[in-house]
Formats: C-alpha cells, structure tokens, sequence
C-alpha cells in the first residue's frame, strides 16, 4: 500500500492566500481544497489513493524526478530526468491580494509543461473528486480543448483550460502530448472561471506576476543572518497559510494525516488556533512582516468582541471567525496508508485550554512594542479576557496537547496563566493604559508560586506536566523563552536534565511520556516545535556545557540534505525515531515547525553576534598590554 501513497515529506506546497495544494515529487497534485483552505478537498487522493481525486503528470521515459522552488517564490519546479530527455512542470497558484494587477475571476492552478532537452511524452490525467468523493460529477471535454467538470453540488464549475485535446474516461479527463526540445503546453485549471483556453502568452504573465509578487514580499524581510535559506523558506511557507480575505493563519493545509500509519490520531488542522497563530506572528515580526501580525490582530479583536463571557476565547475557529466547528468522520475515505479514521473539523474547539490567554497576551505585547501601537477596543477586548481567566484559571484543562483523555491542572497552562498577568501589566505600564494593575499582579504571583509549589517535583527533581503528578512534558522548555524562569535556574537546568534523559530520542524531543493517556491507539513521533524548544535552551547564555550538547542525529533529518532526496523539502510537525526499515517523518506542513526555524535561526544569530561583541570587548581590554597601543576603533562594537 505504501507504493500508492507518497512520502509525507515529498510534497511541495504552492498557494494563493486562500488555498494550497500540495504537490508530490513526481508532480501529481494529491491535495487541494477550494475555494479555500477548510473546504472540501478537489483532490484528495493523499487519503484515499483510489476515490480521492489527484491531477498527475507524468513522465514515462523518465528515470527520476527532482523538485525545487524557484529562488525567492512558491513556484515549484518539477524535472523529470530520462536518459535521452528532460522534461519540466512548473506549477504555482496566483495569488489573489488586494491591488492584483491580474484580475481573473477563479482561483488558478498553473501548469507549464516544457522540454528541456530530447523529446518529451506528458501524461496527463485530471480526475477531481468533490466533496471529498462524496459527490460525482460530470466531465466534457470541447473540440478547443481543456476540460469542463461539473458537479450539481459544488459551489462552482471546475475548468481545466488548455489547448490541448482531451479524452474523457470515466470522471477523468486525460491525454497524451508529445513536445519537442523548447516546447511548452499550458494547463490552466480554475475553479468558477471561464471554459476557453489561454490567451496568447497568458500562463507567461501569470508567472511573472507571480514571481514579482513574491519577491516583493520577501524582500521586506529584515533577517541577515547565515541561516538565510532556511529562514526565507519557512517565510515563504508561513504567508502561504494566511487567508488573506480575514487575515486568519492556519494551523496546516491538511487533514488527517496520522501521528502514525495505521493509528487513529488523525486531526484537521485547517483551522486558526489561537495558539500556533501566537507563534507565528512572533516569527513573521522578529523578521519584519509585521503587515501579516496587523491583519491577525484585527482578526483577534472581533474574536475578542465575540467572545460569550461565560466561555471566553476558543482555542480555535474557522478561518472566517466562526467558532462552529463540528468533527465528523468521512468513512467512505481509507485515509493515508490505510490510517483510519479521515476527520473532517475538530471538537478541540469545544475544549478549555486555559494556556492561550498567555500565548495571545504575549503576542499582542510583542506587536505593541515591534509593530504598531495596539488601540482601546482591543485592549478593552483583552481586558474582559483577563477578566474570565482571573475567575476561572485554577480550573482543569485539555492542556496544550488537547488530551482527550481527560481534564487535569496543567503546570503549562499555570506558567501561560502567569504570562498573560505579567504581559498585561507590561502594556499597561509602558502605554498608561488602565488596568487593575495591583490586582494583576497578585494573579500572576498566585500563578507563579503555584507552579514552583505544586508543578514542581522534588522526587523527579523537575517541573511536570501536571501539578502534583510526576510525568515529565517537553512544553515546559519555554520557562525561560517567556521569562518565567532564568536559562541558569537550579530547577530549569534540573528539568532540561530530565527531559534529556527520558524526552530525547537521537536529538529529538517527544512531547511527553503520556502517548496513552487520550485512550487512541497509535504511538506519536517526537515533536520539532519541543526540538527548537529544548535547543534553545541549551545554548541560552551561561549555562553552555560540554555535556549539554545535544548526540549528533544517526542520519539526516531534513528532506534537502536526505541523499538522493527528490523533493523541495517541508519540514514537518514531528519525527518518529528511527526503526530498522524507516524514518518516518510526521504528519503535516504546519505553522509552528516553520516558525519554530525562523525563532531559532534569529536567537542562533543573536547569540553569535553576542559572543563576537563579548570577544571584541575582551580584545579592546586586553589590546593595550598586548600591544602597547590603543585598540583600533572598531573593536567591541
């Protein structure tokens, strides 16, 4: 079964600010949703190979693929590598923005088909299936060309614009081209668009446009570190899951995609959690794309004016604001590999995870000092938040795992609690707001003395997941990234020794030791937001030892250094440790991956640039007695 099914990790993303698709390295396109990211899938054949629907180009003649984006843009390149022949798929989505100089009516996946070298035979076939596969649809193909596909019950007609002859077999459309060395054939496929074929070197403006409009927008980032590659990249892969329309960020594009294959932890993730969003924007303006935290704030303030007292925020909503998210299972679907079941919505939305407040207080604390000033509705807003968490923050919680096992006190969401307090009182100060301060502060210090009382174990000689329990959890490596703890405290260092002892399989970081307690079958792979986490905290200042460096991964972990890696390479949620026939790596494109890289790549280059101002300094110090000079005037800047 595996054969029929990609690699999670070979796909590429491409997108258009209200939708992706995902891309396989021997270029079908496995997953789509239109006309935006929680809809329903048009292709959907990475859950089911057979009643999914996928839109594929092949190369026959060809031995091997290679996949890579273009410099500085989310427009994939696919190379099918023959003996004889190089043949080539360009594919991207042209974003839909405001001032678009393009205006076209649908939403545009762009296929450009090209021989590069000999002669090259396509195979194309186009077979969507609506609504998930629950709906069928019919195909015509016109004497100019393309196909037209229609469904009764969809929002709108599918078209697929080209001028090439197609057959039609079944609910597939499907041909055959053969292009000599330069030729090029153009597949232009729109939802509610127009059924005619390209214009005259329209697919050609489609990509300039495209490509300018990425690379205008990359251009306005401020990171020049040495780790430009990743942290661009991730850049890239962030703006692609904001709804441009509301300004919302998705947790991930896809649904269902299993913890691991054959197990049942199968989650929608195409929603906006308050929390991953908070991570997000904390990357996007650490790099200067503070347009993208202004939008999510006006998003966050109507959430916030919506919000019913007795229940405060919810940890997630749809990405239009509706908090109406209901979780239903799609059984006619065989799921990835044959990992059932294949989820649709998310009742996590319905849970109390009392962690957000201090995620989202942090994030607007970070936006009112690196972005703009926030205004008085919203902190009013806040403020009716901060009013329901002060009622209601001793109460058991889901936690930031959103266990479905069970409600306990978590010492995570103790420390967020804290967090929310303490940055509340920071904005509160710096802009004169008013605010309870006095009252705020003996939450936060409440907050505070519970978790070193109860969230401390001095049999485990750590903080655990649970107050008053003894399970170890990987959240609590973000003490001192909030500043609840110092990165040299006795108990922090204690903790980070346990969790290096019992979290950490081959350099990665498992999220705790509780893979049970929501009572689903399957086992979880280690988590890459918890990696990020615990190296930045061995390599905070003043407690960087030779024995707290992390054991050199046995092989690669990234898709790019892989040897004989094909794909463009996404960095996904998690990793399961290695076994003897595989490493699987875990389960989504997501956000907080990305913007865990962005986050650790600018401390690693903070860090360096600390440490080559501490050498300076000691330098001009010791410069006159090594010299008997004065030190040039560079040295310790």
């Amino acid at each position: 079964m595996s054969d029929r099914y990609p690699a999670i990790e070979d796909h590429a993303v491409i997108g258009d600010l209200h939708t992706v698709a995902l891309v396989a390295t021997d270029a079908t396109i496995d997953w789509c949703c239109l006309p935006r990211f929680d809809s329903a899938a048009v292709f959907a054949s990475l859950l089911d190979a057979d009643r999914g629907g996928s839109f594929s180009v092949r190369c026959e003649e060809a031995g091997r693929t290679r996949q890579l984006y273009m410099p500085d843009s989310n427009v994939l390149v696919t190379r099918f590598l023959g003996t004889d022949s190089v043949g080539e798929v360009v594919d991207f989505m042209v974003p839909r923005h405001p001032g678009d100089p393009l205006v076209h009516p649908g939403h545009l996946v762009v296929r450009r088909l090209r021989a590069v070298r000999g002669t090259v035979d396509f195979k194309i076939m186009c077979r969507p299936a609506f609504d998930f596969g629950r709906q069928d649809h019919a195909v015509h193909a016109p004497d100019h060309g393309g196909a037209v596909f229609t469904c009764p019950g969809a929002q709108a007609e599918l078209f697929l614009r080209s001028d090439c002859r197609f057959s039609v077999a079944g609910q597939a459309a499907t041909a055959t081209v053969t292009l000599a060395p330069g030729e090029e054939l153009d597949l232009l496929l729109e939802w509610g668009g127009r059924p005619e074929p390209p214009a005259e070197g329209e697919a050609g403006r489609l990509l300039d446009a495209t490509m300018a409009y990425w690379r205008n927008w990359l251009r306005r980032s401020r990171y020049q570190g040495r780790y430009s590659e990743v942290v661009e990249r991730s850049a890239l892969m962030l703006k692609l899951l904001v709804y441009q329309p509301s300004g919302a960020l998705v947790a991930a594009p896809t649904t269902s995609l299993p913890e691991a294959v054959g197990g049942a932890k199968n989650w929608d993730y195409r929603y906006t959690w308050i929390r991953d969003s908070a991570f997000t924007l904390y990357a996007l303006m650490r790099l200067g794309f503070t347009e993208e935290a202004a939008s999510f704030m006006t998003w966050l303030e109507a959430r916030c004016h919506e919000a019913p007292e007795d229940r405060g925020l919810q940890v997630l909503y749809a990405i239009d604001g509706s908090p109406q998210i209901p979780e239903a299972t799609l059984d006619h679907l065989d799921g990835y590999q044959g990992s059932r079941p294949v989820r649709v919505g998310n009742s996590a939305a319905r849970q109390l995870q009392l962690d957000i407040h201090g995620e989202l207080m942090d994030s607007v604390y970070l936006y009112n000092k690196y972005g703009q000033t926030i205004g008085y509705d919203l902190w009013d807003a806040l403020g009716r938040q901060l009013d329901w968490l002060e009622k209601h923050w001793q109460l058991p919680d889901a936690g930031i795992w959103e266990n479905r096992g069970g409600l306990h006190r978590s010492t995570y969401s103790a420390v967020m609690t804290w967090v929310a307090f303490e940055r509340a009182i920071r904005i509160a100060r710096q802009r004169g707001l008013p605010a309870p301060v006095a009252r705020w502060q003996d939450i936060a210090s409440s907050a505070y003395l519970t978790v070193q009382r109860q969230g401390w174990s001095p049999d485990r000689r750590a903080y655990v997941q649970h107050l008053g329990g003894s399970t170890l959890d990987a959240s609590l490596l973000v003490m001192p990234l909030v500043k609840f703890a110092g990165p040299s405290d006795p108990r922090f260092l204690a903790t980070l020794d346990r969790i290096g002892e019992e979290l950490v399989t081959d350099s990665l970081v498992r999220r705790n030791q509780s893979s049970s307690s929501d009572r689903l079958p399957g086992s979880e792979g280690t988590f890459n937001l918890c990696s990020f986490w615990y190296v930045e905290a061995l390599t905070r200042p003043l407690h960087l030892r030779e024995d707290a460096h992390p054991r050199q991964p046995r092989g690669p972990v990234r898709g790019r250094d892989r040897p004989g890696r094909r794909g463009a390479g996404q960095l996904p949620a998690g990793i399961h440790p290695p076994r003897p026939h595989q490493r699987r790596l875990q389960p989504r494109p997501g956000a907080v991956g990305r913007a865990a890289a962005i986050t650790e790549a600018g401390h690693a280059q903070t860090g360096v640039s600390r440490r080559r101002r501490a050498a300076g300094r000691a330098a001009a110090r010791s410069w006159p007695a090594r010299c008997g000079t004065s030190p040039p005037p560079d040295a310790g800047q």
